[in-house]
């Protein structure tokens, strides 16, 4: 039996189907691995909230200042 060093899997990345190339040492043999961690690359809710609430109010603060700005613009010009 051929044996893995688990920092081997640990460290190796999976293509967008899950799979993950072991090498060709491995071929013609049957291979069992465990999965011991999954991470996620998406951000989780509480990242997701608190972007759109950053969104959120960073839009409401250019609203305003666009007011502000446009208020002096038409002022200008009764002037």
């Amino acid at each position: 039996m051929t044996k893995v060093d688990a920092h081997d899997l640990r460290t190796n990345e999976t293509d967008d189907r899950g799979r993950i190339y072991l090498g060709t040492e491995y071929a013609n043999k049957r291979v069992t691995v465990a999965v011991v961690e999954v991470e996620s690359e998406s951000p989780d809710e509480a990242e997701l909230a608190a972007a759109y609430r950053e969104a959120s109010e960073s839009a409401d603060h250019l609203t305003e200042e666009w007011t502000e700005a446009s208020d002096e613009a038409w002022n200008g010009l009764d002037e």
